[in-house]
């Protein structure tokens, strides 16, 4: 059964679709929002050969004319280069301001193509159709469109909202398990931030998530969805509020940045790794228990995460440039350095002064041989 989730941005606003079948009535959903009935398809060369297909067909049906524009998979097509590479194939294959965009992949896909689109004709209209678990629950929503460059990632972008997001909850049957445990990451993130409930129910039903139940993963992501929705319509452009979802984020961007975006280490993974080291972080502080902070820690681990990170992709960790990376983290502001912090599970809060100090103190401890 589908979900409709609305985000309520005035004349930005859009709607979310949940659920399984969405693939196939994509073309008739989209097609009000294609008034050319000319559509460009991004996605990755495994995406192509998984789900085109289908969507190319519902398109088809639907009247729309349809060109695929078809990218290298993993995070080094999130670059300049990759930028220019889709936006020359855009404009080659005609593209006019009229005409709609397609994100059809994973969270790469959709923040390429979204910030294409924002820029290609000084702005086209774009759907999101994520086909990831993390995509669908997270980078699909609220309009964050961004690359990464060598001084960190998601350094040069903006917020362009979609007119549409499909997140179909079938394809997510040919994902590796290791792509849906990645997900989950951005799904228990949500409780730790402000809701100590869907936490602890995450710690009963995080095994069927990531096995890829249908039942419990339509929950898990309408849940986030509406979660971020919220979020978002309150602050959209993360002036305040928004920041909370970068939970772990700054120490997860940290990680990435440091093993090269390579794809050993997957977004969803330094993510995790750095919820455990945010509240590790918070109890270093005094501002949670260490109680608190164990069982974050007890969790991810559970849920099959490395929080060690001597063991995750990408170490040895130099923390010197762990902490370079850090600094240069979006939230940083007039040279300090800015983490989400907690005082429990679902009490996270901003602090826009984190000693550096004591940030270099639990690097230099998690990352001691």
């Amino acid at each position: 059964m589908t979900q409709t989730i609305p985000v309520n941005l005035d004349d930005r606003s859009y709607d979310v679709h949940v659920g399984p079948g969405l693939l196939g009535r994509a073309g008739a959903l989209i097609a009000p929002f294609a008034p050319t009935k000319r559509v460009f398809i991004v996605t990755d060369q495994n995406l192509a050969r998984l789900h085109r297909p289908a969507l190319v067909r519902s398109l088809d049906a639907a009247g729309l004319k349809n060109w695929t524009v078809t990218l290298a998979p993993g995070e080094s097509s999130k670059s300049f280069e990759g930028l220019e590479l889709l936006c020359r194939h855009l404009l080659q294959a005609g593209i006019n301001r009229k005409d709609l965009v397609i994100a059809f992949g994973g969270g790469v896909i959709g923040d390429l193509a979204g910030l294409a689109a924002g820029l290609v004709k000084r702005g086209v209209d774009f759907v999101q159709i994520p086909t990831t678990l993390l995509s669908q629950v997270d980078s699909s929503v609220g309009g964050k469109t961004a690359i990464d460059t060598p001084e960190g990632k998601n350094l040069v972008g903006l917020i362009n909202q979609p007119r549409l997001v499909l997140a179909d909850t079938e394809v997510l049957a040919t994902l590796p398990e290791r792509e849906r445990r990645a997900g989950y990451a951005e799904i228990v993130k949500l409780g730790l931030i402000s809701d100590a409930p869907f936490f602890a129910w995450c710690e009963q039903n995080a095994a069927p998530v990531i096995a890829g139940d249908p039942e419990a993963l339509a929950t898990a992501i309408a849940k986030a969805v509406a979660f971020k929705a919220g979020i978002v319509e309150r602050d959209e452009t993360e002036q305040g509020e928004r920041a909370l979802l970068n939970l772990g984020h700054t120490f997860a961007h940290a990680l990435e940045g440091h093993a090269g975006y390579d794809g050993a280490l997957l977004h969803g993974e330094a993510v995790a790794a750095g919820m455990g080291l945010a509240f590790e972080l918070s109890a270093a502080l005094g501002l949670c228990s260490e109680a608190d902070a164990k069982r974050v820690r007890a969790h991810l681990s559970d849920a099959g995460f490395v929080t060690d990170l001597r063991k995750l992709p990408g170490a040895p960790f130099d923390v010197e440039r762990l902490m370079q990376l850090a600094a240069a983290d979006k939230k940083a502001q007039a040279g300090k350095l800015t983490f989400i912090l907690a005082r429990a599970p679902g009490r996270a809060f901003i602090e826009p002064d984190t000693p550096a100090d004591v940030v270099r103190e639990l690097l230099q401890t998690e990352t001691r041989s």
